[in-house]
Protein backbone atom coordinates (compact mmCIF):
# COMPACT_ATOMS: atom_id res chain seq x y z
CA UNK A 1 0.00 0.00 0.00
CA UNK A 2 1.20 3.73 -1.03
CA UNK A 3 0.64 5.63 1.91
CA UNK A 4 3.94 8.19 2.39
CA UNK A 5 3.55 10.54 -0.85
CA UNK A 6 6.13 13.10 -1.17
CA UNK A 7 4.71 16.04 -4.12
CA UNK A 8 6.79 17.60 -6.13
CA UNK A 9 5.32 21.11 -7.23
CA UNK A 10 3.12 23.24 -5.57
CA UNK A 11 0.54 24.62 -8.15
CA UNK A 12 -2.85 24.01 -8.37
CA UNK A 13 -3.05 20.51 -8.93
CA UNK A 14 -0.15 19.31 -6.98
CA UNK A 15 -1.98 21.30 -3.44
CA UNK A 16 -5.49 19.64 -4.87
CA UNK A 17 -3.84 16.46 -4.66
CA UNK A 18 -2.01 16.93 -1.18
CA UNK A 19 -5.67 17.85 0.23
CA UNK A 20 -7.28 14.43 -1.41
CA UNK A 21 -4.42 11.86 0.05
CA UNK A 22 -4.42 14.26 3.29
CA UNK A 23 -8.31 13.63 3.60
CA UNK A 24 -7.53 9.59 3.09
CA UNK A 25 -5.16 9.69 5.62
CA UNK A 26 -1.79 9.39 4.30
CA UNK A 27 1.55 10.98 5.01
CA UNK A 28 1.71 13.72 2.29
CA UNK A 29 4.41 15.91 1.50
CA UNK A 30 5.00 18.89 -0.97
CA UNK A 31 7.68 20.73 -1.74
CA UNK A 32 7.96 23.71 -4.04
CA UNK A 33 11.39 25.36 -5.59
CA UNK A 34 10.15 28.83 -3.55
CA UNK A 35 10.50 28.17 0.07
CA UNK A 36 9.47 31.07 0.51
CA UNK A 37 6.02 30.35 -1.19
CA UNK A 38 5.92 27.16 0.55
CA UNK A 39 5.97 29.31 4.39
CA UNK A 40 3.34 31.45 2.76
CA UNK A 41 1.41 27.96 2.48
CA UNK A 42 2.22 26.72 5.94
CA UNK A 43 1.50 29.05 7.62
CA UNK A 44 -1.81 30.40 5.79
CA UNK A 45 -2.90 26.53 5.51
CA UNK A 46 -3.92 28.23 1.86
CA UNK A 47 -2.30 28.42 -1.34
CA UNK A 48 -3.00 32.03 -2.68
CA UNK A 49 -1.23 32.02 -4.96
CA UNK A 50 -2.57 29.15 -6.87
CA UNK A 51 -5.21 27.55 -5.72
CA UNK A 52 -6.86 30.43 -3.32
CA UNK A 53 -9.90 30.03 -1.06
CA UNK A 54 -9.53 26.30 -0.11
CA UNK A 55 -8.08 25.34 3.40
CA UNK A 56 -5.35 23.46 3.30
CA UNK A 57 -5.80 20.45 5.49
CA UNK A 58 -3.57 20.28 8.99
CA UNK A 59 -2.02 16.86 7.94
CA UNK A 60 -0.27 18.63 4.83
CA UNK A 61 3.37 18.64 5.10
CA UNK A 62 5.41 21.28 3.78
CA UNK A 63 9.09 20.24 3.39
CA UNK A 64 11.46 22.89 1.30
CA UNK A 65 14.89 20.78 1.73
CA UNK A 66 15.53 19.12 -1.07
CA UNK A 67 17.08 15.94 0.83
CA UNK A 68 14.75 15.16 3.23
CA UNK A 69 11.36 15.19 0.77
CA UNK A 70 12.08 11.98 -0.24
CA UNK A 71 12.72 10.06 3.11
CA UNK A 72 10.30 7.54 3.83
CA UNK A 73 8.20 8.01 0.25
CA UNK A 74 6.44 5.20 -0.94
CA UNK A 75 5.29 6.78 -4.00
CA UNK A 76 6.24 10.55 -5.96
CA UNK A 77 3.99 13.03 -7.69
CA UNK A 78 5.49 14.82 -10.02
CA UNK A 79 3.04 18.06 -10.44
CA UNK A 80 5.75 20.80 -11.92
CA UNK A 81 4.66 22.33 -15.13
CA UNK A 82 6.50 20.56 -18.43
CA UNK A 83 9.24 23.20 -19.37
CA UNK A 84 10.68 23.29 -15.61
CA UNK A 85 10.35 19.44 -15.28
CA UNK A 86 14.29 18.88 -16.33
CA UNK A 87 15.59 21.66 -13.71
CA UNK A 88 13.92 20.61 -11.27
CA UNK A 89 14.24 16.89 -11.57
CA UNK A 90 18.47 17.60 -12.00
CA UNK A 91 18.35 19.52 -8.23
CA UNK A 92 16.58 16.95 -7.05
CA UNK A 93 17.63 13.95 -8.47
CA UNK A 94 20.65 12.66 -6.50
CA UNK A 95 17.97 12.23 -3.71
CA UNK A 96 15.20 9.80 -5.63
CA UNK A 97 14.86 6.72 -4.29
CA UNK A 98 15.81 3.97 -6.59
CA UNK A 99 12.43 2.14 -8.37
CA UNK A 100 9.91 4.47 -6.53
CA UNK A 101 6.98 4.76 -7.90
CA UNK A 102 6.65 8.45 -9.87
CA UNK A 103 3.12 9.96 -11.05
CA UNK A 104 3.59 12.43 -13.82
CA UNK A 105 0.99 15.38 -13.78
CA UNK A 106 1.98 17.89 -15.96
CA UNK A 107 0.76 18.63 -19.69
CA UNK A 108 3.35 19.69 -22.20
CA UNK A 109 6.00 18.49 -24.36
CA UNK A 110 9.50 20.19 -23.90
CA UNK A 111 10.77 22.70 -26.29
CA UNK A 112 13.96 21.83 -28.68
CA UNK A 113 13.99 18.30 -27.45
CA UNK A 114 10.55 17.81 -27.98
CA UNK A 115 9.90 15.58 -24.70
CA UNK A 116 6.71 14.11 -23.02
CA UNK A 117 6.98 14.88 -19.07
CA UNK A 118 7.87 11.24 -18.83
CA UNK A 119 11.00 11.13 -21.44
CA UNK A 120 12.14 13.81 -19.26
CA UNK A 121 12.01 11.82 -16.19
CA UNK A 122 13.45 8.86 -17.81
CA UNK A 123 16.61 10.77 -19.29
CA UNK A 124 17.59 12.90 -16.27
CA UNK A 125 16.92 9.93 -13.68
CA UNK A 126 18.29 7.60 -16.07
CA UNK A 127 15.58 5.48 -16.30
CA UNK A 128 14.83 2.63 -18.66
CA UNK A 129 11.58 2.61 -20.85
CA UNK A 130 9.19 0.08 -18.67
CA UNK A 131 10.31 2.01 -15.34
CA UNK A 132 7.65 2.76 -12.32
CA UNK A 133 6.40 5.75 -14.45
CA UNK A 134 2.56 6.44 -14.33
CA UNK A 135 0.80 9.31 -16.24
CA UNK A 136 -2.56 10.50 -14.19
CA UNK A 137 -4.31 13.03 -16.78
CA UNK A 138 -7.77 13.60 -18.02
CA UNK A 139 -10.50 16.84 -17.10
CA UNK A 140 -9.43 18.13 -14.08
CA UNK A 141 -9.34 21.57 -13.23
CA UNK A 142 -7.71 21.96 -10.15
CA UNK A 143 -10.69 24.35 -8.58
CA UNK A 144 -13.17 21.57 -9.39
CA UNK A 145 -11.40 19.36 -7.45
CA UNK A 146 -10.86 21.58 -4.51
CA UNK A 147 -14.57 21.46 -4.62
CA UNK A 148 -14.96 18.23 -4.29
CA UNK A 149 -17.34 18.53 -7.70
CA UNK A 150 -17.66 15.16 -9.70
CA UNK A 151 -14.32 13.79 -11.71
CA UNK A 152 -12.93 11.41 -13.86
CA UNK A 153 -8.86 10.91 -14.98
CA UNK A 154 -6.94 7.88 -16.12
CA UNK A 155 -3.48 6.49 -14.39
CA UNK A 156 -1.43 5.22 -17.47
CA UNK A 157 1.19 3.10 -17.15
CA UNK A 158 3.23 0.37 -19.37
CA UNK A 159 2.66 -1.72 -15.82
CA UNK A 160 -1.08 -2.17 -16.07
CA UNK A 161 -0.28 -3.36 -12.28
CA UNK A 162 1.05 -0.44 -11.39
CA UNK A 163 -1.49 1.78 -12.83
CA UNK A 164 -4.06 -0.19 -10.62
CA UNK A 165 -2.32 0.21 -7.65
CA UNK A 166 -2.19 3.82 -8.15
CA UNK A 167 -6.00 4.17 -9.42
CA UNK A 168 -6.53 2.63 -5.72
CA UNK A 169 -4.39 5.29 -4.11
CA UNK A 170 -6.04 8.06 -5.83
CA UNK A 171 -9.85 7.14 -5.96
CA UNK A 172 -12.33 8.78 -3.37
CA UNK A 173 -16.00 9.51 -4.25
CA UNK A 174 -16.39 12.10 -6.01
CA UNK A 175 -12.67 11.58 -8.32
CA UNK A 176 -13.25 8.26 -10.41
CA UNK A 177 -9.80 7.06 -11.95
CA UNK A 178 -9.23 4.79 -14.93
CA UNK A 179 -6.53 2.86 -16.20
CA UNK A 180 -4.75 2.87 -19.48
CA UNK A 181 -1.56 1.63 -20.69
CA UNK A 182 -0.85 4.36 -23.43
CA UNK A 183 1.07 6.81 -21.66
CA UNK A 184 2.38 7.99 -25.25
CA UNK A 185 -1.39 8.90 -26.48
CA UNK A 186 -2.28 10.25 -22.74
CA UNK A 187 0.86 12.66 -22.61
CA UNK A 188 0.47 13.79 -26.11
CA UNK A 189 -3.22 14.15 -25.62
CA UNK A 190 -2.82 16.20 -22.27
CA UNK A 191 -0.29 18.30 -23.89
CA UNK A 192 -2.02 19.19 -27.67
CA UNK A 193 -4.99 19.96 -26.62
CA UNK A 194 -4.10 23.08 -24.74
CA UNK A 195 -2.85 24.39 -27.63
CA UNK A 196 -6.98 23.75 -29.02
CA UNK A 197 -7.83 25.37 -25.78
CA UNK A 198 -6.03 28.76 -26.98
CA UNK A 199 -8.21 28.85 -30.11
CA UNK A 200 -10.88 28.36 -28.49
CA UNK A 201 -10.56 31.56 -26.43
CA UNK A 202 -9.85 33.43 -29.08
CA UNK A 203 -12.85 32.41 -30.49
CA UNK A 204 -14.75 33.46 -27.40
CA UNK A 205 -12.75 36.47 -27.82
CA UNK A 206 -14.22 37.37 -31.23
CA UNK A 207 -17.28 36.36 -30.64
CA UNK A 208 -17.09 34.14 -33.20
CA UNK A 209 -20.05 31.72 -32.26
CA UNK A 210 -20.66 28.15 -31.14
CA UNK A 211 -20.88 26.92 -34.61
CA UNK A 212 -16.54 27.91 -34.99
CA UNK A 213 -15.93 26.66 -31.60
CA UNK A 214 -17.54 23.27 -32.27
CA UNK A 215 -15.56 22.59 -35.76
CA UNK A 216 -12.77 23.54 -34.05
CA UNK A 217 -12.94 21.24 -31.41
CA UNK A 218 -13.68 18.67 -34.14
CA UNK A 219 -11.37 19.63 -36.50
CA UNK A 220 -8.86 20.28 -33.90
CA UNK A 221 -8.82 16.49 -32.24
CA UNK A 222 -8.34 15.30 -35.42
CA UNK A 223 -5.70 16.60 -35.68
CA UNK A 224 -4.42 16.11 -32.28
CA UNK A 225 -5.12 12.03 -33.30
CA UNK A 226 -3.13 12.43 -36.43
CA UNK A 227 0.04 13.38 -34.84
CA UNK A 228 -0.55 11.28 -31.44
CA UNK A 229 -0.60 8.33 -33.88
CA UNK A 230 2.16 9.50 -35.97
CA UNK A 231 4.05 9.50 -33.05
CA UNK A 232 2.73 5.75 -31.85
CA UNK A 233 0.07 6.48 -29.58
CA UNK A 234 -3.35 4.50 -29.75
CA UNK A 235 -6.12 6.01 -31.93
CA UNK A 236 -9.02 5.03 -29.13
CA UNK A 237 -6.81 7.33 -26.51
CA UNK A 238 -7.94 10.57 -28.06
CA UNK A 239 -11.67 9.41 -28.07
CA UNK A 240 -11.60 8.85 -24.44
CA UNK A 241 -11.01 10.85 -21.30
CA UNK A 242 -7.46 12.20 -21.50
CA UNK A 243 -8.43 13.20 -25.20
CA UNK A 244 -11.92 14.04 -26.18
CA UNK A 245 -13.01 14.73 -21.95
CA UNK A 246 -10.14 16.50 -21.41
CA UNK A 247 -10.35 19.01 -24.92
CA UNK A 248 -13.70 19.45 -23.93
CA UNK A 249 -13.14 20.85 -20.62
CA UNK A 250 -10.13 23.04 -21.39
CA UNK A 251 -11.93 24.32 -24.31
CA UNK A 252 -15.52 25.46 -22.64
CA UNK A 253 -13.83 26.57 -18.79
CA UNK A 254 -14.10 29.43 -17.92
CA UNK A 255 -11.57 28.69 -15.18
CA UNK A 256 -9.14 27.03 -17.97
CA UNK A 257 -5.76 28.80 -18.48
CA UNK A 258 -5.31 28.21 -21.81
CA UNK A 259 -8.49 29.06 -22.86
CA UNK A 260 -8.57 32.33 -21.03
CA UNK A 261 -5.35 33.35 -22.47
CA UNK A 262 -7.03 32.54 -25.89
CA UNK A 263 -9.97 35.10 -25.20
CA UNK A 264 -7.70 37.87 -23.98
CA UNK A 265 -6.32 37.68 -27.36
CA UNK A 266 -9.16 37.21 -28.95
CA UNK A 267 -9.96 40.87 -27.56
CA UNK A 268 -7.20 42.49 -28.94
CA UNK A 269 -3.97 41.63 -26.48
CA UNK A 270 -0.84 40.66 -27.37
CA UNK A 271 0.48 37.18 -26.32
CA UNK A 272 2.81 39.14 -23.85
CA UNK A 273 0.04 41.03 -22.40
CA UNK A 274 -1.91 37.87 -22.58
CA UNK A 275 0.48 35.53 -20.35
CA UNK A 276 1.43 38.83 -17.93
CA UNK A 277 -2.57 38.80 -16.96
CA UNK A 278 -1.97 35.50 -15.03
CA UNK A 279 0.45 33.88 -12.19
CA UNK A 280 0.00 30.63 -13.79
CA UNK A 281 1.97 29.03 -16.23
CA UNK A 282 0.07 28.48 -19.48
CA UNK A 283 1.61 25.39 -20.82
CA UNK A 284 0.15 25.73 -24.67
CA UNK A 285 2.19 28.49 -25.36
CA UNK A 286 5.31 27.06 -25.16
CA UNK A 287 3.96 23.85 -26.14
CA UNK A 288 2.44 25.33 -29.52
CA UNK A 289 6.49 25.69 -30.42
CA UNK A 290 6.93 21.94 -29.83
CA UNK A 291 4.20 20.61 -31.34
CA UNK A 292 4.93 22.60 -34.94
CA UNK A 293 7.97 20.90 -35.07
CA UNK A 294 6.78 17.41 -34.05
CA UNK A 295 4.86 17.84 -37.08
CA UNK A 296 7.10 19.15 -39.19
CA UNK A 297 9.35 15.87 -37.76
CA UNK A 298 6.54 13.83 -38.29
CA UNK A 299 5.12 15.74 -42.21
CA UNK A 300 1.56 15.88 -40.40
CA UNK A 301 -0.53 18.60 -41.67
CA UNK A 302 -2.29 20.30 -38.61
CA UNK A 303 -3.78 23.77 -39.70
CA UNK A 304 -5.45 24.82 -36.37
CA UNK A 305 -2.20 24.88 -34.52
CA UNK A 306 -0.02 26.30 -37.39
CA UNK A 307 -2.59 29.04 -37.12
CA UNK A 308 -2.29 29.27 -33.44
CA UNK A 309 1.32 29.64 -33.61
CA UNK A 310 1.00 32.30 -36.37
CA UNK A 311 -0.79 34.45 -34.19
CA UNK A 312 0.98 33.51 -30.55
CA UNK A 313 4.51 34.23 -32.43
CA UNK A 314 4.17 35.96 -35.56
CA UNK A 315 1.74 38.64 -34.80
CA UNK A 316 -0.50 37.00 -37.13
CA UNK A 317 -4.06 39.12 -36.65
CA UNK A 318 -6.48 36.93 -35.21
CA UNK A 319 -9.43 38.02 -38.23
CA UNK A 320 -6.47 37.17 -40.94
CA UNK A 321 -5.86 33.43 -39.11
CA UNK A 322 -9.26 32.41 -39.00
CA UNK A 323 -10.17 33.64 -42.54
CA UNK A 324 -6.96 32.04 -43.74
CA UNK A 325 -8.01 28.60 -41.94
CA UNK A 326 -11.78 28.78 -43.68
CA UNK A 327 -10.40 29.48 -46.73
CA UNK A 328 -8.42 26.30 -46.57
CA UNK A 329 -8.64 24.43 -50.02
CA UNK A 330 -12.38 22.51 -49.81
CA UNK A 331 -12.05 18.35 -48.91
CA UNK A 332 -13.64 15.58 -47.21
CA UNK A 333 -13.97 15.03 -43.42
Amino acid sequence: MLKNISIIGDGGMGTVLGILLCEKKFTTRIWGYDGKQLARMEKDRENKKFLPGYKLPENLIFESDDSRIFSGADLVISAVPCQFNRSIWNRLKEYVPRNIPIVSVAKGIENKRLLRPTQILMEVLGLKKNARLIVLSGPTIADELARKLPATACAAAYDEKLAKQIQRTLSVPWFRVYTNTDIVGVELAGAMKNIIAIAAGIIDGTKAGDNAKAALLTRGLAEITRLGVACGAKPKTFSGLTGLGDLVTTCISPRGRNRSLGERIGKGQSTEQAQKATESVVEGVATCKSVVALARRYNVDMPITKAVYQVLFNNKPVKKAIQDLMNRKLKSE
